[in-house]
């Protein structure tokens, strides 16, 4: 019979929740045990997601001049067809240091790390399989005993049976990275965060891009001005074409390994790509974990159903980060799973995420929102005002030659409290985060009237869009409204 270990909790998986639950317990004294199954450390945010994407993103605004066009009057593009491996040199060394960071994190917090696979045997007990080293024998399974157990275990791209995932020419998100000669023409299959971000820097790096999806708007969760914004952007700026309410029904790879791929669809079009990149959602690594044995059953794709402390329907047993679903971000991950374990062993330091959670997308140009949205308040009813400010008449934006960007603020009018934030532009991420602290504090226009921003900046943005906004709290109430039915 194999030895069993007891701990004070086991963290399945190593991304951005894993570490941080791991990191957050063992700052409580406990003993952690860590059980990752794949060779590298991180998940896929560091490995296929999150940091290799945008690390991408960087190269390509780099490569392809689209920072400097409208600085020097020149185009500084790049004229020659770069290599894969050029263009990826800096995404690997981006991963190996985040690979390495994570290790010494984990190492010098005292949390123990296992390579292999884990699955339950009961609600406490954990079998884990160990992960053959070069050099060394195959280790006996390992039994774990755990108080406390956290499932992070992450997700992978779902691969919709129309698409022959085998062939060289045919992607997921997970693996476009690893493609072996740039495509001059993509399709992009899924007009969402995923395909709308790589569409954008594929499009940077030279290759003829086209989104196709069903619906008939690009990220219809943005403030419709953003959307409508992006779109333009993508159309006018990278040469994006869009396919509205259209589907793939069938996509056949040519017989030439060099030679295109045929796709066909629900309105009777055929095209040919050199690559296609399929984006259609994900689904939470859940099915090798013999959930059933722990007392757990998954909902649609594989998701874990939590409370607001994390907690399964097993109280011991916690999840966080995309095994649980939306909204899927490294961020709230995070955070996800340090409330979970200040929960676990009783500590008061977390007790609860901030309720308004920002939004980044690493489209080209960069989105970043938080709170609501035009839409959404002209359908409860609630009047407001809107405050805006363009990056190209502000001096920051002048330096950095963004001439496209823009900064919405919305108030509410009978009180004058931000509710709304939204960027279109150059790092639009980091920008709305004054906006997202405002908020959290409950302010009002007043924040920004009377604070001083450095100068030049693109901070500078909210005193702008203050001053425009209080403009038009001066004049009478707009049709702003909609009475709701």
């Amino acid at each position: 019979m194999a030895h069993e270990e007891s701990f004070d909790l086991v963290v399945i998986g190593s991304g951005p929740a894993g570490e941080s639950g791991a990191v957050a317990a063992a700052a409580l004294g406990k003993r952690v045990l860590m059980v990752e199954k794949s060779p590298n450390l991180g998940g896929s945010s560091a490995n296929t997601g999150t940091l290799p994407s945008k690390t991408l993103r960087e190269t390509a605004l780099a490569f392809s001049g689209l920072k400097s066009r409208n600085l020097y009057g020149v185009d500084l593009s790049l004229k020659r067809e770069a290599t894969i491996s050029e263009l990826m040199y800096h995404e690997k060394r981006v991963k190996t240091s985040e690979r390495e960071r994570i290790r010494r994190n984990l190492a010098e917090n005292g949390i123990e790390l296992i390579r292999g696979t884990a699955r339950f045997l009961d609600p406490h007990r954990v079998a884990v399989t160990p992960h053959h080293e070069v050099g060394f024998p195959i280790p006996q399974e390992l039994l774990i005993r755990a108080q406390v157990i956290l499932i992070a275990s992450g997700s992978s791209p779902v691969q919709p049976p129309e698409f022959p995932f085998p062939d060289h020419r045919v992607h997921d998100s997970d693996e476009i990275l690893q493609l072996e000669c740039m495509p001059r023409t993509l399709l992009v299959v899924g007009a969402g965060v995923i395909g709308s971000e790589y569409a954008c820097t594929f499009a940077a790096l030279g290759s003829k891009v086209t989104i196709i999806d069903g619906r008939t708007e690009l990220l219809p969760f943005l403030d419709a001005d953003v959307s409508e914004a992006l779109e333009q952007a993508m159309r006018e700026h990278l040469g994006i074409l869009f396919r509205w309410g259209e589907t793939v029904t069938t996509c056949t790879p040519s017989t030439d390994p060099g030679g295109p791929v045929l796709v066909t669809t629900n309105k009777g079009k055929q095209l040919e790509f050199e690559g296609v990149l399929v984006a259609a959602g994900r689904f939470s690594n859940t099915a090798d974990l013999n959930l059933e044995a722990a007392g757990l059953s998954p909902g649609s794709r594989g998701k874990l159903e939590v409370n607001a402390r994390y907690q399964t329907s097993v109280p011991h047993i916690y999840a966080a980060g995309d095994v649980i679903g939306s909204p899927g971000l490294a961020a709230t991950s995070k955070e996800q799973a340090r409330v979970a374990m200040c929960c676990a062993f009783d500590s008061g330091i977390k007790c609860e995420i901030a309720p308004l959670l920002p939004t980044g997308i690493y489209t080209i140009p960069e989105v970043s929102m938080v709170g609501a949205a035009e839409d959404e308040l002209k359908a409860k009813g609630i009047d407001y005002v809107v405050g805006r400010a363009q990056y190209a008449k502000n001096a920051r934006g002048e330096i950095i030659g963004d001439q496209f960007g823009f900064l919405k603020l919305i108030f509410r009018r009978d009180n004058r409290k931000l509710i709304g934030v939204h960027v279109v532009g150059e790092i639009a991420s980091e920008v709305v985060h004054i906006g997202l602290m405002a908020m959290l504090v409950d302010a009002d226009i007043e924040i920004f009237n009377r604070a001083c921003f450095n100068y030049p900046t693109l901070g500078d943005l909210y005193k702008d869009a203050c001053y425009d906004a209080l403009n038009k709290f001066e004049q009478p109430a707009s049709q702003n409204t909609i009475t709701p039915a």
